[in-house]
Parts: structure tokens; C-alpha cells; sequence
């Protein structure tokens, strides 16, 4: 493994500007230099990327000027500061300019955010707390009032919602938009922390937000949540895009790159993600980045996952012929990096998930560009040609809402690892299950879970003597919301039992507890129906209309239990009542996954790569001009 941490290029002073720097110098020091000078010279230093010297500018100017147009230089310099990612001494500056005036609302707001840089949170959100609940703030600066609130507030919420304080980010978020509802920002994180905390309904109107408002700004993980319509899906991918995504009209790096370096010998796959530690994507492609044929392949990793000391993460790297860790590169950069390695495919593990760095893919730096598992639906990137799929999860009633082209795996879409580590086999009394009960459970992240679904549960329960459901203790507030959703459909809430998050090997062990897994409607479970499956347990799906409702019900045909696919609520629900009643029908289950589930095609994954392998073959080799 060659690991690299390409650089930005940084820029030196020509000859010229030193000297233009130097007599801006000498006349701050002089005080011969006006405000507006100084500002005028280090806009012009800043312009030419030179912010090391706009700071030598600044400081030599206070070292000579009391006057109150101090601290608009103060705030300046905090700023360019900033830029340097210099936030101990940002934070001197911000602090001086508001002991100069403490009504300074501007300068509050970014002390706020150096702050946070510096890992001091509850600091943050005091200073922001001073400008949020301020009536009419002063303004200094010439904006509007309402927009410094509204940024002082925003970024509460977003910084309570990071720090898992869900209740205190959604107060902030109500707060936001009963002063301004035109925020689509707030209004996407103001449907999610809702999912999150199980909160029904999700859609809760708010100040003067319109339900149109609330739709059009869910978010694409949202909505996948919350819709089975394709077209809703590929909506909420279109929106993204416009908003946010770059539309590129240069040419294509990767063309640039060829007439450079013609792309010859081995293909080179690259995998583009920040994900490459603990988390579900890690989890997954632990062990197909090894089982790439080395004859034939190079494989590459973009990475600016977070260095999360895990064995995982470790391992990850070791699989690869090199990292390139592209963190401090910004997407052009990046893009630029990936076209100069030559890389014939490149796969991009997140789509529009969290973290995602899309305007990669829109300078098109590799020829082939594919989109694999971070997100189970159409992004509609521009750059992204293709996805990975199966004709389960795919099928051709699907194509006309998806943008990409399917690349089509033999049997499942989803490659998994075979060498996960499985922890010691607790007891259902470890987790406070009964003995002599039929536990149905469900792992799936608090966010999948719907009113429809939790609703199908309850009867479930009702309809099965004596049953619990065990479920993913995401959060003391989702928690209490499910309790008294199960109560206000007549089920004892003792019959919801709460599993805390636990290490991946014991999250793998306690899934020899239950008698059958209940999943999520229309966001399907991925990685959890792979990990349940591998350790023999049963997963009841309901597939839909969509490629993320249809997840599930794959991983079931390839692993050989399509009797465990149902197509709508009611067949659901009858399927589940049935099994509960005739728990050895669940045992007949699980002894055939024990016995037949590791060898079946769900998990024959060299075979899946070996498939991904000649798909990725005949693009790359068609996009050289060489026959196949």
C-alpha cells in the first residue's frame, strides 16, 4: 500500500509583489495608510492568494491606529485568519474587536465559529446565543438584522443537532423558520431531526411554511424515508443537483489527462469516499477491495474519511495499492488528482449522502464514473453514468426514474464481508428478552422507521400472544415517542425492548436472539439484512417501487427465502402474524440459513467481484478504444 497526501500548491511572493508588499508595509507602519487603503491592499493580497501577507498588513496598521476604525481592521484580520485556519489567534482578534464593541453582532457570530474549530462547543453556542435571542441587534456592518439572527440561530441548530441534542437543534429550527419560512436548509434538517426522534407526523407545520415548502425541501435521505414514488425520489436528487451541485461546461479532465499520459497497461479503479472507516460502507467493502484480480487491476482510494484508529480502518487501507487522501484538496484539486493518477473507473461510494463531495465527479475526471451502495438511489449527478444494480432492484418499470445506467450483477448488487468478526453469543436474558417469547426485532436506524410501519408492528404484537419487539435504542427521544405511539395503539409499551448500540462483533452476536427481523418500508435495510442473514436469522421485507425498497428483497432471492417478500402492508402483516404463531416455521428459517445461507450466491463474493470485474473491464478498455 502507497499512501499519498497531495498538497495544494501554495504561492510565493514574485519579486514585484515583495516589493509592492513591502511599501504597503512601511506606509501601515508609518501610519500613513488609510482604512480604506488597507483594506483596498489586503483585498488585492487576498485576490492573489497570498493571505499570510494581507495578515502581515493588518497587524502592522494596529500597531499603529487607535481610532474606532480599529476594529473594522480587527474583524478583517479575524477573518483572513479564519481562511488560515488559524483559530487561536482568529479567536485574540474577535475578542479585542468586541471589547472595543461589545454590540458587534458580526464579529460575535464568527468568534462563534472559531470556537467550534476549536473543539470548544458550549462557547460557541453562547456567542451565538447573544445574537440569536437579541430582539433588534445592532448592525454595524450594514446587513440586515434579521439575517444575522437568523445565521446566529441556524447555526445552533446545527451545531446542537452534531452534538446528538436533538430537542434544543429542532426548538432552534421552529425558531428560524416562525421568523423567516423561506429556508430550505433548515427546513431539510427540520424533517430529518424529526425522523430521527420518531416524531409523527414528520410533515408538522411550522410559522407561515407551506406544505409545498416543506415537501420540496426534504432531503434526498429524507424523502427516501418517507416516499416510495420514484419521481418524488428523483426529485429530491434534482433539487440537490441545482442547488448545489457545480454545472461544469470545461472540458473533461480526464480527456486533458489522456493527451498527457494515454491510459495503457492495467485498469485502474478508484473508490471515491469518505467512508472508508466505521461506518455501514466501510462494513460492507471491507473485503472486495483485496479481491480485485491484481493481474489485471489497480486499485486506487480518494479518501477524506475521518482516521478513526478502528482495525477496520486499517484494514481498509491495507487493501488498497494506494490512499490518496484528498481532505485538503478542494474538489477541483481533487478532480485534477484523479485524472493525473489515470483511473479508467471510478467508483463514488456516496452519492448524495452525508459528507459527499458531488462536484468531484461534475469535472469528470475519470472516463467511467459509477455510483455503487453509499446511495441506493438515482443521484443524478452529472459525470455518473452508471450504477451498480441487480434486476431485482433494478427492474426496467424503475429505469425511467433512474439517470444512471444499470450495470447489472448476476444475482445481488451487494457485496458484503465474509471475514467479519462475530462476538461471543449473549442470552436474551443479557438483554432483558423473555426466554419463552417470540421476539420480532428491528436494528434498522430510527430515521427508516414510519408511522405505516411502527402501526403494521403494533397489530403485529397485538395479533401474537405474548411477543416483544426488540428495538435500536437510537435516541431517549425516539424512544419515549415509540413507547407512546404503542400505547396509543393499545400495546403494553413493556413490550418494546430497547437494545443499546454495542462494538460491531457483539452487534453481529445478539442477532442469534431474535426469531425474526421486521424491516423498514421504503427505506429498506442494507447492511442490516446482510448481517442478520449472515448469522442466520430470518428478515421479513415488504419490496416496492423503488431501488432502496427493494434492497432486502434482493439480499432474500440471492440468498434463496423469496417466500420472505411481501408486495403491500396487509401481506406484511399477515406474513408476520403467520410466523409468530408458528415459531417453528421461524426455526426452519434459521436452520436453513445455518445450513445453506453462507455458501448461497448472497455471499459468494469473490463472484460478485469477479462480475463487478468484467463489467468495469469492458467500459474502461471500450472508453481506451480497444475492443473487449
Amino acid at each position: 500500500m502507497d499512501i499519498a497526501t497531495p498538497s495544494p500548491q501554495t504561492l510565493s511572493v514574485p519579486a514585484a509583489q515583495s516589493a509592492m508588499l513591502e511599501q504597503w508595509l512601511g506606509q501601515a507602519r508609518s501610519g500613513g495608510m488609510s482604512l480604506g487603503e488597507l483594506m483596498g491592499a489586503a483585498q488585492e493580497l487576498q485576490l492573489r492568494g497570498l493571505l499570510d501577507a494581507a495578515v502581515q498588513l493588518y497587524e502592522a496598521w494596529l500597531l499603529t491606529h487607535s481610532s474606532p476604525a480599529r476594529v473594522v481592521a480587527l474583524y478583517n484580520l479575524g477573518t483572513v485568519l479564519g481562511q488560515l485556519h488559524q483559530a487561536e489567534r482568529a479567536e485574540a482578534v474577535y475578542r479585542e474587536a468586541l471589547a472595543l464593541k461589545p454590540d458587534f453582532a458580526q464579529a460575535r457570530l464568527n468568534l462563534g465559529h472559531q470556537l467550534e474549530n476549536l473543539k470548544r462547543p458550549e462557547q460557541a453556542l453562547q456567542e451565538w446565543g447573544e445574537v440569536a435571542d437579541e430582539r433588534s441587534p445592532q448592525d454595524p456592518m450594514g446587513s440586515d438584522a434579521l439575517e444575522l439572527r437568523l445565521h446566529a440561530i441556524n447555526n445552533m441548530a446545527r451545531l446542537l443537532e452534531q452534538q446528538r441534542r436533538y430537542p434544543e437543534a429542532e426548538a432552534r429550527m421552529v425558531q428560524s423558520l416562525q421568523l423567516k419560512a423561506a429556508q430550505g436548509d433548515v427546513l431539510q434538517h427540520y424533517v430529518h431531526i424529526r425522523q430521527k426522534q420518531c416524531e409523527w407526523p414528520v410533515y408538522q407545520s411550522v410559522g407561515a411554511v407551506t406544505p409545498n415548502q416543506m415537501l420540496v425541501n426534504t432531503s434526498l435521505l429524507a424523502t427516501l424515508s418517507a416516499s416510495d414514488d420514484p419521481a418524488v425520489q428523483l426529485l429530491a436528487a434534482q433539487r440537490f443537483v441545482y442547488e448545489k451541485v457545480l454545472a461544469y461546461k470545461g472540458p473533461a479532465l480526464h480527456e486533458v489527462a489522456s493527451v498527457l499520459q494515454p491510459r495503457t497497461g492495467r485498469i485502474r479503479i478508484g473508490y471515491l469516499s469518505g467512508d472508508l472507516c466505521m461506518h455501514a460502507v466501510g462494513l460492507l467493502t471491507a473485503e472486495l477491495y483485496a479481491l480485485h484480480d491484481r493481474e489485471r487491476f489497480e486499485v486506487h482510494a480518494f479518501c477524506w474519511s475521518k482516521e478513526d484508529g478502528t482495525p477496520l480502518r486499517a484494514r481498509l487501507l491495507q487493501s488498497f495499492d494506494k490512499v490518496w487522501r484528498i481532505g485538503a484538496l478542494d474538489d477541483r484539486q481533487a478532480a485534477e488528482q484523479i485524472a493525473r493518477a489515470g483511473i479508467d473507473v471510478l467508483v463514488d461510494l456516496q452519492g448524495l449522502t452525508n459528507g459527499a463531495r458531488p462536484n468531484i465527479l461534475a469535472y469528470r475526471p475519470a472516463p467511467v464514473q459509477v455510483s455503487y451502495l453509499g446511495l441506493p438511489a438515482t443521484s443524478l449527478l452529472p459525470g455518473v453514468d452508471w450504477i451498480i444494480a441487480d434486476r431485482y432492484v433494478m427492474p426496467e418499470q424503475y429505469l425511467p426514474y433512474c439517470s444512471e445506467k444499470p450495470i447489472y450483477l448476476p444475482h445481488c448488487y451487494q457485496v458484503s464481508d465474509r471475514q467479519r468478526e462475530v462476538g461471543a453469543e449473549p442470552t436474551r436474558a443479557q438483554y432483558g428478552l423473555p426466554e419463552d417469547a417470540f421476539v420480532y426485532c428491528s436494528f434498522n436506524n430510527n430515521h427508516k422507521m414510519t408511522p405505516e410501519v411502527f402501526g403494521s408492528w403494533m397489530r403485529i404484537l397485538a395479533a401474537v400472544p405474548g411477543s416483544v419487539l426488540w428495538l435500536l435504542a437510537d435516541n431517549d427521544w425516539a424512544r419515549e415517542n415509540l413507547r407512546q405511539q404503542a400505547q396509543a395503539a393499545g400495546v403494553d409499551a413493556q413490550r418494546l425492548i430497547f437494545a443499546p448500540r454495542v462494538a460491531p462483533p457483539d452487534y453481529l452476536a445478539r442477532f442469534a436472539l431474535p426469531d425474526l427481523v421486521l424491516d423498514t418500508f421504503p427505506y429498506n435495510a442494507g447492511t442490516t439484512a446482510s448481517d442478520c442473514l449472515w448469522m442466520g436469522t430470518p428478515i421479513l421485507t415488504r419490496s416496492g417501487r423503488s431501488y432502496i425498497s427493494r434492497m432486502c428483497g434482493s439480499l432474500l432471492t440471492a440468498v434463496g427465502l423469496p417466500d420472505l417478500i411481501t408486495h403491500s402492508l396487509a401481506e406484511y402483516e399477515q406474513r408476520a402474524i403467520q410466523i409468530g404463531l408458528t415459531p417453528a416455521r421461524a426455526a426452519s428459517y434459521k436452520r436453513y440459513l445455518r445450513e445453506h445461507g453462507r455458501s448461497s450466491a448472497l455471499f459468494d463474493i469473490p463472484q460478485i467481484v469477479h462480475a463487478m470485474e468484467q463489467e468495469f473491464e469492458r467500459l474502461a478498455l471500450a472508453a481506451r478504444g480497444v475492443a473487449s
